[in-house]
């Protein structure tokens, strides 16, 4: 027998194994979606729109079709395909449902819209395609801001949103706002008034979206192998577009490059792509490059907060009262919609603190830019930041340690349910912020803060402190009121002759090495050896319904769900153990050794080898109430408003005023996911996490001009951090096991990005104090800073964004 893992007390759980997904891929071994080659496959492109915002004239596509290899061309009426529409339950002045074609018909709403697919012999042959396809437009005055979509005389991207408001709700307004306000006013307290605004960005994961369809005759069904992190939602949105039966789609998801939330929407190009197989018979493969990546791919951050908020005379808040805006581009995402940003800032604003009284409204505009998904975080970098802007502006205007008045107002008893109606499982709020401000001052940065300053130098200290609702279940999306509402996982588990098991989960690895995690959790559980545990995803046909990988949801409810399935196997075992041994099922359980053992006599074992030759080679000996096989299958969902990760971070940095460089100099996160499956995973979600939080921070930004263009098509103008940016980062855990989920953990996915832009940003601020500069919106580039210096020496009020 395989030797039983001793790792962190003899169990798999919080052992840092080696991963199980490193030797594919180390050794090149690994399949992504350019990789699959099928015979006669043909190759996708797309006439895109080279206006923002126009009503289609003409489309002429005859020279396309005389290309060299150029096999078909097709507009949107050639396709006659269904509109994808996501739907949320709410009323028309909340909520104006628009529909987004597969090509654009009549109009087009952002520069990049897809508005013809050319299919060729080869990738070459279908960019020439679509170079001489012929589109005349009608422009039309572009929406490429806030204030031109809510201009008195400003054009509508969609008839049905009227001024452009896609989704316009007021979730809270409880009774004592206006009289908290008064309070502060009156009293020795103190009103503070932040606006805050951070730039839009691409997810940018590593791996561009990309397809390969295929007919199988056979089957009579359509393969789609593509990169989703939702391959069941795609199945269910490519099969109403097709007008098809649901059986009759097949998605299988290969090795993938990333995805950070922009492939957890249904696409349109991979149906166009499917839509062209049906009728070529041919497999077609279609690969994003990095030009529509960055131009027509889905987008996201671009939001604006202005925040007030009353605090008493002791640095407590007592009321926040606060408008957002959401700029979610031309289209509503599936199956999300443009209420994803708002419904979750309106939610979760009042973030780590204890806040009496509470207004919020939030709105997501339509503008002539490529619409948004849900990228790692989706709102709380935004909502955080503003949150976190409060505190500090507060702490200086009453004269406070920015930690102090955090620790003032910070949540300590749990559960805790807050003015916004969410009860937060227990966390470590306060814990992290005195560690993190523990490492900081133990290293002496504070003096060495304070002796820069005295030379002339701007070095800075900043704290963030946030939690992360991970792995919403299905009651807590269903007060977003969805039309499609997420939540649940389910998970089937096989062992097989040798005593090896075969698990499924719904969720969808795309990076997070759920290989590995997933197996530790049913190793621990059945006590198997990791080597026995293989763990399948993506692929609808073998897969009985799942709803991928988003929100911190894996391991808190993929990971309950494969510990359920375990389990029940486990019972299954004992039970046809106990009746080989001769004894009661109460009498035996499993040894953590790959048997089962009788707990009054412990000679006597039966292995999992032994019982698994019964189940399916000599099914006469097993009871007469069980069946053959040893299968079993669960559910998980996670109850109530499910459960809350937290961290702080701790941020210092050093401003050049002469370059308007910002560079960090030392950065600590102290975080706290429940229980950690495998502490070097956790520790490179938070790594990667926050240094895409970083590159929001200070680096990464997709501008408009007035005309809808996009600013950035290439790596040239789109400036992602290197590894020379981005410092050492310490991570330290602390672990409170939820006991909402079936291993205690709460999920370690998205809080890195969380985190970062409010902790660089207050970090910034801290450096530049002594110039008189403050700081709300991000990136903060270089010529951020040196525009903001000079205005501060000129007496200019305004702060250039």
């Amino acid at each position: 027998m395989t030797p039983r893992f001793d790792g962190r007390n003899g169990r798999w759980v919080g052992a840092s194994v080696p991963r199980r997904e490193d030797p594919r891929l180390l050794t090149g071994r690994g399949r992504f979606v350019d990789d699959i080659q099928l015979p006669g496959m043909l190759h996708a492109a797309f006439v895109r729109s080279t206006v923002a915002h126009g009503t289609i004239t003409g489309i002429d596509l005859s020279a396309t079709l005389a290309v060299d290899g150029v096999v078909a061309a097709y507009t949107a009426s050639d396709l006659d395909l269904g509109d994808i529409v996501a739907l949320l339950d709410r009323p028309p002045e909340e909520f104006s449902p628009t529909a987004m074609p597969i090509l654009a018909r009549e109009k087009v709403r952002f520069t990049g819209e897809p508005v013809a697919l050319v299919v060729a012999r080869d990738p070459y042959s279908a960019e020439d395609g679509v170079e001489a396809a012929v589109v005349d437009y009608e422009p039309l005055r572009a929406i490429v801001s806030e204030e031109s979509a809510f201009a008195e005389d400003a054009p509508v991207v969609h008839d049905e949103a009227p001024g452009n408001v896609l989704v316009d709700v007021s979730m809270f307004d409880t009774p004592g706002v206006d009289a908290a306000f008064e309070a502060a006013r009156a009293g020795g307290g103190r009103v503070v008034e932040v606006v805050t605004k951070s730039g839009r960005q691409n997810a940018l994961p590593l791996e561009t979206r990309g397809v390969v369809a295929s007919w199988d005759d056979r089957d009579d069904q359509l393969l789609v192998q593509m990169c989703t992190q939702v391959p069941h939602q795609v199945r269910t949105a490519m099969a109403r577009s097709l007008r098809v039966p649901e059986r009759t789609v097949r998605v299988t998801v290969p090795d993938m490059g990333g995805g950070f939330g922009q492939k957890c929407v249904v696409g349109r190009e991979e149906i166009a792509v499917a839509a062209a197989v049906r009728r070529l018979n041919r497999p077609v493969k279609w690969i994003e490059d990095r030009r529509e990546a960055l131009t027509a791919g889905f987008l996201a951050r671009e939001q604006r907060y202005r925040t007030l908020a009353a605090f008493d005379e002791d640095g407590r808040i007592t009321a926040l009262d606060v408008d957002v805006v959401c700029d979610m581009g031309a289209y509503s995402c599936y199956p999300f919609t443009a209420g994803i940003e708002p419904l979750m800032a309106s939610a979760e604003m009042p973030s780590v603190y204890q806040v009496p009284e509470y207004r919020v409204r939030a709105r997501a505009i339509a503008s002539n830019k490529a619409p948004t998904a849900p990228y790692r975080g989706v709102s709380r970098p935004q909502y955080v930041m503003a949150i976190e802007r409060v505190m500090e502006r507060a702490a200086r205007e009453l004269g406070l340690d920015p930690v102090e008045i955090r620790r003032r107002n910070v949540i300590t008893q749990f559960p805790y349910t807050g003015v916004n109606a969410i009860t937060y499982d227990p966390g470590t709020y306060r814990e992290s912020l005195e560690l993190a401000e523990a490492a900081i001052r133990d290293e002496g940065w504070y003096e060495i803060r304070d002796r820069a300053a005295a030379d002339g130098r701007h070095i800075g200290i900043g704290y963030c402190c946030f939690s992360e609702r991970t792995g919403y279940g299905s009651g807590a999306f269903a007060k977003r009121k969805m039309a499609v509402v997420p939540g649940f996982d389910i998970s089937e588990i096989r062992m097989d002759t040798t005593g090896s098991v075969v698990v499924t989960s719904g969720t969808m690895n795309h990076g997070q090495s759920h290989e590995t995690t997933l197996a530790q959790i049913v190793a621990d559980r059945l006590g198997l050896h990791l080597d026995q545990v293989k763990l399948r995803q993506g692929d609808t046909e073998r897969i009985a319904y799942g709803w991928g990988t988003f929100a911190s949801r894996s391991v808190t409810i993929g990971g309950s769900a494969v510990s359920l399935a375990a389990g029940k196997l486990g019972e299954l075992l004992c039970r046809i153990a106990a009746h080989l041994l001769e004894t009661s099922p109460d009498n035996v359980r499993l040894d953590g050794d790959g048997g089962v053992v009788q707990i009054d006599d412990p000679e006597r074992r039966a292995s999992f080898e032994e019982i698994a030759d019964v189940a399916y080679l000599r099914s006469h000996l097993l009871p007469k109430d069980v069946e053959p096989t040893l299968t079993a299958t669960a559910s998980f969902d996670v109850p109530g408003d499910g459960t809350f990760s937290n961290a702080t971070h701790a941020v210092v940095v050093e401003a050049d005023p002469g370059t308007g460089q910002i560079r960090i100099l030392r950065y600590a996160c102290v975080e706290d996911c429940g229980v950690v499956i495998h502490p070097q995973v956790v520790d490179g979600q938070c790594r990667g996490g926050i240094a895409q939080g970083i590159a929001g921070a200070l680096f990464e930004e997709i501008t408009y001009a007035g005309n809808g263009e996009p600013s950035a098509a290439s790596f040239i103008d789109y400036l992602v951090p290197t590894a020379t940016e981005i410092p050492d980062i310490t991570v330290t855990h602390l672990e409170t096991p939820c006991s909402l989920t079936e291993n205690g953990a709460k999920g370690a996915g998205e809080g890195g990005t969380i985190g970062a832009p409010a902790a660089v940003l207050n970090a910034i601020n801290d450096a530049l104090r002594r110039t008189g500069v403050e700081l709300d919106t991000t990136p903060v580039h270089p010529q951020t800073v040196l525009a903001a210096l000079d205005a501060e020496i000129h007496q200019e009020v305004s702060v250039p964004s």
